[in-house]
């Protein structure tokens, strides 16, 4: 049997050569501050579990309560047998919490981000990215006809004469991170708006790394702000900082109703099952009930980035407790991520093409359940594998 697939082992092998290629670890473990892998326990940098709340006791038994009632799953997309009472509930009170008058869930934060800019936008149209949003919103991008613009990282006079070049369209988009995940550095939101009401252009803000971290009670970067009723598409995340899975987006009851039947990534993926949802709707009361994950959260993410920036490595411009240490070329972030694992502490390394050839890093990332003797030791060895391989003297 011929295998037309042949030549997947010479791009493999390329991609090892230049230290691009990665493995899946396998955790043993519920995810948190320590993991077990391959029967060893590891400090773990590399979740995006901000809260330390995928194992929290009221969101496992709020999951048990609907898998118990409702089963393992619907069996259907939400248009045709798919939508049960408690999807709109938790879309309700999704809805609340963001300060919003309605919310749709969707499966992922990607599929949140594809089929909104898909279905929105047309032939005719303009939209207008930072250059640096995530992939999902870069896909949702691709799979219209609309027009594309793209400025410079939070670069307002870019966001301006890009606005000022697309009067003509029929609409304009300018959609942004709200944090941007490989820096941890915040959107402009507050310009970004005011040029979008200047021009008449709709705002749409992916609020994946700045829900359940930033505002008031980890509300986002609309509440960050004080934007209320300012930004036209909120979207964000079930699946990091709240623990469970699933993506939405927020905004006026017509953006719900048009979505339910424009979007693909809705209308053909079934939904999601009853024990994420009701983990979902214990996570919304559980951050406003218990603010302690919150600050310990920024408690956690200050006092890391502030001691390895006294060791000397690079911690860019991070504003939110992701904190990159850029170590430069591939291998010596895949050396460093080593010589971590080898000593308790597991961090991934990121390199080309998640970011720049020359800005390869480890991107820690602290969660509110890490102690300060978990931190004292992971700093201790950044530091002592940083100077043997020549990173920081």
């Amino acid at each position: 049997m011929a295998n037309n697939l042949e030549f997947l082992k010479g791009v493999i092998q390329e991609m090892k050569d230049n230290n691009l290629y990665g493995t899946l670890p396998v955790m043993e473990s519920p995810q948190g501050p320590k993991v077990t892998m391959g029967g060893k326990e590891y400090i773990s940098l590399s979740s995006n579990s901000y809260l330390n709340l995928t194992n929290h006791p009221r969101l496992k038994a709020a999951a048990q309560e609907m898998l118990e009632t409702y089963g393992v799953g619907t069996g259907a997309v939400r248009q045709i047998a798919g939508t049960i009472d408690i999807h709109n509930k938790v879309e309700e009170k999704l809805a609340k919490f963001k300060d919003t008058p309605s919310a749709l869930l969707f499966v992922a934060g990607i599929a949140a981000n594809r089929g909104t800019i898909q279905a929105l936008m047309e032939k005719g149209d303009v939209i207008i990215s930072d250059e640096l949003n995530h992939g999902s919103i870069i896909d949702g991008v691709r799979l219209t006809k609309a027009d594309r613009k793209i400025y410079p990282h939070s670069d307002m006079d870019g966001l301006k004469k890009a606005l000022e070049e697309s009067k003509g369209a029929n609409k304009t988009l300018v959609v942004t991170d709200g944090v941007f995940s490989m820096d941890g550095d915040i959107a402009k939101l507050d310009q970004i708006v005011e040029l979008t009401e200047q021009y008449g252009a709709i705002t749409m803000v992916d609020d994946a790394h700045g829900d359940g971290v930033l505002g008031k009670d980890g509300r986002g970067i609309i509440s960050h702000y004080k934007l209320e009723g300012r930004v036209d598409i909120d979207m964000g995340t079930l699946s990091k900082a709240f623990g469970c899975l699933g993506g939405y987006i927020a905004g006026v009851p017509e953006l719900r109703d048009y979505m339910t039947n424009r979007a693909r990534s809705f209308i053909f993926t079934t939904s999601l099952p009853p024990a994420v949802i009701g983990a979902i709707s214990a996570v919304i009361d559980v951050v406003q009930e218990e603010p302690e994950h919150l600050k310990n959260l920024w408690d956690n993410g200050n006092y890391l980035k502030k001691e390895l920036s006294a060791l000397g490595f690079n911690t860019g411009h991070s504003e939110t407790p992701i904190t990159p240490v850029i170590v430069g070329d591939g291998k010596n972030a895949n050396e460093l991520a080593a010589g971590l694992i080898g000593e308790g502490i597991f961090t991934k390394p990121i390199v080309y093409p998640l970011v720049a050839k020359d800005k390869a890093r480890i991107r820690v990332m602290v969660n509110s359940g890490h102690t300060r003797e978990d931190l004292d030791y992971c700093v201790q060895k950044f530091g002592e594998i940083g100077k043997r391989l020549g990173i920081i003297k």
